[in-house]
C-alpha cells in the first residue's frame, strides 16, 4: 500500500494518472498548498522540498522500512520499475522513455509553469517574462509535435513519458498556445484525454491558468515562498 501525498497541480496529476492506469493500491492524502500544508513538519519529513507530490511505499521491494520519495519524475520512475508497467525493460526502450521523462521534468514543466506564473499569478505584469516563457512553451510544444509526427506515443508504447507530459499540455489555452499549430500533438493529446484512467484522474480537477488570480500577502507567501527562509 502506498501513501500518496497529492494536490491537483500538473505534477500531482502525473502520479495520479499513473495510479489510475495501474490500479496500484494507494491511500490519497491531500496536501492543500493554498493553506501551507506543504510546510507542516510531518510532511517535510517526506516531501523535503516542500512541494507535492510525494509517496511513502509501505511495502518496498526487498522489504525493510517504508520508503519515502519526493519529486514527481523520480516517483514515476520508481513506481513503473516496481510495477513492471509503462517502462520498457530493454535498454534502448528504457532509455527512450527516461530521456523524455527527464525532458519534461527539466524543460516542459518548468517553462510552462513560469509561463502560467507570470501570465496569471505575478503581482505585476512583466511583458518580457510573459513573452519569453510563452515563446519557450511554444518551442517545447513544437519539439513534442515533431516527435509525434511518425509515432502514436512519445517513446514507443504508451509510457510514463506520456503521463508526465500530458498534464502540462492540458492548459494549452492558458499557456497562450493554439493546438491547431501542432497537429500531431493535438492527435496525441486527444488520444490520451480519451483514456478512461486519465478521465478518472481528472474528475473534479480544475484546469490551471484559466484567468488572473489575486492573492493576499499571506497566500502569496505560502504559494510562492516570499519571505520564507531556508
Amino acid at each position: 500500500m502506498l501513501d500518496f501525498y497529492y494536490w491537483t497541480t500538473p505534477n500531482g496529476q502525473k502520479v495520479r494518472v499513473f495510479l489510475e492506469e495501474t490500479g496500484l493500491p494507494h491511500h490519497v492524502i491531500r496536501v492543500d498548498i493554498g493553506k501551507g500544508e506543504q510546510f507542516d513538519p510531518k510532511y517535510l519529513a517526506i516531501g523535503r522540498n516542500n512541494r507535492i507530490p510525494a509517496i511513502v511505499d509501505h511495502e518496498p521491494e526487498g522489504g525493510g522500512a517504508p520508503l519515502s520519495l519526493f519529486e514527481s519524475g523520480a516517483i514515476m520512475f520508481y513506481l513503473a520499475d516496481k510495477c513492471g508497467q509503462f517502462l520498457p525493460k530493454d535498454a534502448r526502450g528504457r532509455a527512450e522513455v527516461l530521456q523524455w521523462l527527464f525532458w519534461q521534468n527539466s524543460g516542459l514543466g518548468p517553462m510552462a509553469g513560469q509561463n502560467g506564473h507570470f501570465s496569471y499569478y505575478a503581482p505585476e505584469e512583466i511583458p518580457y517574462a510573459i513573452d519569453r516563457y510563452t515563446r519557450e512553451t511554444r518551442r517545447l510544444f513544437g519539439v513534442l509535435d515533431r516527435r509525434l509526427a511518425d509515432r502514436e506515443y512519445v517513446a514507443g508504447e504508451y509510457s510514463i513519458a506520456d503521463m508526465a507530459c500530458y498534464p502540462w499540455v492540458v492548459p494549452w489555452k492558458g499557456l497562450h498556445q493554439d493546438m491547431a499549430d501542432f497537429p500531431h500533438l493535438k492527435r496525441w493529446f486527444e488520444g490520451i484525454q480519451a483514456r478512461p484512467a486519465v478521465q478518472r484522474a481528472y474528475v473534479g480537477v480544475k484546469e490551471p491558468y484559466t484567468g488572473k488570480r489575486s492573492f493576499t500577502d499571506r497566500e502569496r507567501e505560502i504559494l510562492f515562498g516570499q519571505g520564507r527562509k531556508g
